[in-house]
């Protein structure tokens, strides 16, 4: 990981920064509150609980008012987006808890990027997405294109990095994109994270389990999203990593002799 920040920050210098937070996740069970898609609420739910955080699928918006205030954090996804929950997700960002926002698919319809820009108008912690949904939002359209993929990226990381810096400036937000590398801008410093594995890139919800992951880091960490989202992406993927590790000395443990 480096960055291009004001300080020095070195390798190790990030390693116990990641570690810290992590252990400040683990320390202090922080309440995220989750109004994520159908398919990864249990993916990411399980995600939170493993890090430590302590996840609630609330979506109700008559619960808004008395529930989203007590939480330390709040993560909203759009990956199944409807009318219905549409109004919970704005409410919930308007509380004044720190919030990260995950534009799945928001080039898919015109209501999807419309909702979208205006959760981003609502000044999100942190967004990200992968490089074609950071693209399309800083764009703010709806691209005409054959090789639309839904909710998979057309594109690698580094060619939404300009469009993330000038997404960040524009919105006052960090912007995450993830790809082989992982790029987290604030519009001026930018941040590399080069964890993880392919196969992770073929998991379901693997994207909306490590956007809960960095509204969690965020949770104990809200004065700095940008190194909250870097430390959180990171850890994410050396789990990854060492989930390969373990998986390649099982199978060949299995493997005849």
């Amino acid at each position: 990981m480096d960055a291009g920040a004001k300080e020095q920050r070195d390798p190790a210098w990030w390693g116990r920064r990641a570690w810290s937070l992590l252990s400040a996740v683990r320390a202090r069970a922080p309440l995220v509150q989750c109004i994520t898609n159908l398919v990864s609420m249990d993916i990411a739910a399980n995600a939170l609980l493993a890090a430590g955080a302590s996840p609630a699928m609330v979506h109700s918006l008559r619960e808004v008012p008395d529930f989203t205030p007590r939480c330390d954090a709040v993560y909203v996804n759009v990956g199944t987006l409807s009318e219905d929950w549409l109004p919970s997700m704005r409410a919930a960002a308007s509380t004044g808890r720190p919030w990260v926002l995950d534009p799945v698919a928001a080039a898919a319809s015109g209501f999807r990027m419309e909702a979208c820009l205006e959760l981003l108008a609502l000044r999100p912690a942190v967004v990200r997405g992968n490089a074609s949904e950071i693209l399309a939002l800083a764009d703010r359209s709806v691209p005409a294109s054959s090789n639309f993929k839904g909710a998979d990226s057309s594109h690698e990381s580094v060619d939404a990095l300009e469009a993330a810096k000038a997404l960040a400036l524009s919105s006052g937000t960090v912007v995450a994109v993830s790809g082989a590398v992982d790029f987290i801008t604030n519009g001026e410093q930018v941040v590399g994270a080069s964890n993880g594995v392919s196969m992770m890139q073929k998991i379901t919800a693997t994207g909306c389990a490590v956007t809960a992951l960095i509204a969690a880091f965020v949770a104990v960490e809200p004065s700095d999203a940008l190194v909250a989202a870097a430390c959180a992406l990171a850890i994410f993927g050396q789990a990854g990593e060492i989930g390969m590790v373990i998986k390649g000395a099982c199978l060949s443990q299995d493997a005849p002799h």
